[in-house]
């Protein structure tokens, strides 16, 4: 499929639920969700390979899924292993916090799950709780080396850049590309839901990871890979990815759309343009002149990083991370 830019669309993002086992204080207000989505709201697993499956065959190849945290939503292992199967699916990958991935990693790993991100802002376990309003950094950890023994790989940590927060960790995060060979992707902040008051006291662009680390190389084999620029700390088999929302508008290149987990497809995560997905596949509709529509309605790019842009209703969670 393209869009009305000439972008070949190839990429589905799916948030499976809107809930989480953290409370990030960038991400979900102190008490938590106020209005959870009911049963009935949400997609069905069966619903859900029923859209990957026709936007398979409209060109999709490559799906993550999200959340909220995907791994508390009942029948993510089932779910998975259905996706996999999916003709034309070549790559499916999660994004999780990965504080139950000790657990389900195997089990993830055999129903088909290629890869994993994994969310991760600091390498300091009181940081860690305070950030997530009482996150455990220790089973996050054990997640990790659970995936890697299983062969879930390779394996990304994103951490969200946050000034006053973990500006000062850089250096500590960059160097499990050395350690562990995991790569490390640097974002930067985006005034989307609890973040959008924060940003003009907390961001900072990912131009600091390059004067913190001046020794950083480019990337010669794969310098730009989705919306990241690839560098290399000497000696170190993993790389360190910068991702610049803001600072650095990647939108000619963008290939996706998200699927939330009512149902609703998104163009563009910038914008509140949505199309009601659910409410046509429980009609019985065929979906696929949906899934073109909301390809054809991608705006050519965001607005982030002018003066007068309004962040969009739905924070990240409700979207999909």
């Amino acid at each position: 499929m393209q869009d009305a830019y000439g972008r070949t669309i190839r990429y589905l993002r799916i948030s499976v639920t809107d809930r989480c086992n953290l409370r990030c204080r960038y991400c979900m207000p102190p008490s938590g969700m106020p209005d959870k989505l009911g049963h009935e709201s949400i997609l069905r697993n069966e619903e859900i390979v029923e859209v990957a499956r026709v936007a398979a065959g409209l060109g999709i190849n490559k799906i993550r899924l999200t959340g909220g945290e995907p791994l508390v939503r009942k029948g993510i292992i089932e779910l998975v292993a259905q996706l996999a199967a999916i003709p034309g699916i070549e790559d499916l990958a999660m994004t999780t916090n990965a504080v139950l991935l000790d657990t389900m990693a195997a089990p993830l790993k055999a129903a088909g799950l290629r890869r994993i991100n994994v969310s991760l802002d600091t390498l300091n376990p009181e940081r860690f709780k305070e950030m997530t309003r009482g996150g455990d950094l220790s089973r996050v950890l054990k997640g990790l080396e659970e995936a890697e023994r299983v062969g879930i790989w390779p394996i990304r940590l994103n951490s969200v850049l946050i000034g006053g927060e973990n500006d000062s960790e850089i250096r500590a995060l960059a160097e499990l590309t050395r350690t562990k060979g995991y790569d490390v992707r640097f974002i930067e902040l985006m005034p989307i839901g609890e973040a959008a008051t924060w940003t003009e006291e907390h961001f900072i662009s990912t131009d600091r990871i390059l004067e913190v680390l001046p020794e950083l190389v480019p990337d010669i084999a794969k310098a730009h890979d989705g919306p990241a620029r690839y560098f290399r700390l000497p000696g170190a088999s993993g790389r360190i990815g910068l991702i610049q929302p803001v600072s650095c508008n990647f939108c000619a290149d963008c290939d996706r759309i998200r699927l939330t987990a009512d149902g609703k497809l998104k163009p563009c995560l910038h914008s509140d343009k949505e199309i009601d997905l659910l409410a046509a596949i429980r009609a019985g509709e065929d979906v696929a002149p949906i899934i073109q529509q909301a390809v054809g309605l991608k705006p050519e790019r965001h607005h982030m990083e002018e003066s007068d842009y309004v962040p969009i209703v739905r924070g990240m969670y409700k979207i999909g991370g």
